[in-house]
């Protein structure tokens, strides 16, 4: 695949995916803190041990490149569609089967461990907690699987608009901000998730078409979203850390800030002044190649990283609490870290190798789907992963879960053809 890149294909999209689905990972891995109190598993997290740690969060929080190389890869699908004479229904199809396919096992191998766990009386509070951050990462799917299923409305108003599309979004995100802080209505908020992230998506048409191309440029995006940052997380209501806290009233992510938006800005600029230098390092048959190898399952580890990480936690705590009775935030907590990731990589590596074939994209011919059946089971797709995402699988029905949240994701995907599999 490396030696078969065509040349018109722009290398650092998919670099930076790569780079930062990296970034998430071990963000995640970092954050979390298991440990032993009074004889009981607790699943800490570092940002609320160690309040120092909430300035690398300016650095792993890394969701808002996502939407922008996601904005890029949409302009490019969707403005070819178009030029091919494909349909909305058609190119949608393709998009939902690679989005949403290798999320199903992640979600029925939940239940399983759910049910599992209730029938061998491991205590509701674990299960529910480790399925919550176990699932997690499901938030941006449907963020992201929205994102998608506006893609013809949004590329019209950049094709009419250009980058007043852009900011007409970011001024939207303000007034929300603006009735979040000045007038309490915290209800309003969140809309942001999608006039924040919209709004980052639209750059990534800019960047497409080379409305964001040069040093001057990224420099202007970098400098000017370093100083809104800055000034709202010094002077403002903004809190420092760019993902939750436990613990802390306002959050920048849930629901998003205009603080989100200003990271993105900021990130967008400096990550494009290296494009040039990184285009032609891509040109090696080793760098891309790896680029090439992580991209060719970028989803499947991004939904399964926090899954290892907890699985390989509840063995350690079923083996008799190995390492787990280490002080976080310690120095030996610290010099113990790269032993746990390597433990968490191997974790993943096998979850990655079992579950990676569904992300693979079609191959022949794909069953025509009417548009308004996509649309509405990837709706309802989306309810049931929020709803996972926000409260984990253990719940009051038959084998203590959460079963008609749990049996969502799943509906929608036969509302929306893609159950059974189409054949890849």
């Amino acid at each position: 695949m490396a030696t078969q890149t065509p040349e018109s294909r722009n290398r650092y999209v998919d670099f930076l995916r790569a780079l930062s689905i990296g970034a998430v990972i071990s963000g995640h891995w970092l954050l979390i803190a298991p440990q032993i109190i009074d004889g009981n598993l607790t699943l800490s997290n570092m940002l609320e041990l160690e309040r120092w740690t909430h300035w690398f969060t300016w650095t792993f929080q890394v969701m808002p490149i996502f939407f922008l190389v996601g904005g890029y890869a949409n302009g490019v699908s969707w403005s070819t569609a178009i030029r091919q004479g494909h349909g909305y229904s058609e190119w949608l199809n393709n998009r939902l089967g690679r989005l949403i396919k290798p999320v199903l096992p992640l979600v029925l191998i939940w239940a399983v461990i759910g049910a599992a766990g209730n029938l061998l009386g491991i205590r509701s509070e674990i299960l529910s907690v480790a399925s919550q951050v176990a699932l997690v990462p499901v938030w941006f799917l449907c963020v992201y699987i929205v994102v998608a299923l506006l893609v013809p409305l949004t590329w019209k108003a950049w094709q009419r608009y250009g980058l007043v599309s852009f900011w007409f979004l970011a001024l939207l995100a303000i007034a929300n901000d603006a009735l979040f802080f000045a007038a309490g209505i915290t209800e309003l908020g969140w809309f942001n998730y999608a006039f924040v992230w919209l709004a980052v998506h639209q750059l990534g048409y800019a960047w497409r078409d080379g409305h964001l191309s040069g040093l001057r440029n990224a420099a202007t995006w970098a400098i000017g979203g370093a100083l809104l940052l800055f000034v709202m997380t010094y002077f403002g209501p903004y809190p420092i850390a760019m993902v939750s806290v436990p613990g802390d009233e306002v959050s920048n992510t849930l629901p998003p800030k205009f603080a989100m938006l200003a990271l993105g800005m900021t990130q967008t600029g400096i990550l494009l002044a290296f494009e040039s230098q990184a285009q032609r390092w891509l040109t090696r048959i080793g760098p891309w190649s790896a680029t090439l190898l992580i991209n060719s399952m970028i989803m499947t580890i991004y939904l399964w990283h926090l899954t290892a990480s907890t699985l390989v936690i509840g063995i350690a705590w079923q083996l008799g609490n190995i390492g787990l009775d280490v002080d976080p935030g310690s120095q030996l907590w610290w010099l113990l870290r790269p032993v746990w990731l390597v433990i968490y990589i191997v974790a993943l590596s096998l979850l990655a190798a079992l579950f990676h074939g569904l992300e693979r994209g079609t191959t022949g011919t794909l069953r025509p789907i009417s548009s308004w059946r996509l649309v509405s089971g990837a709706m309802v797709v989306c309810a049931g992963l929020a709803l996972l995402a926000l409260a984990g699988i253990v719940g009051d029905q038959w084998l203590g879960l959460r079963l008609y949240v749990l049996c969502l994701p799943f509906l929608g995907a036969v509302i929306a053809g893609i159950l059974p599999f189409q054949k890849v």
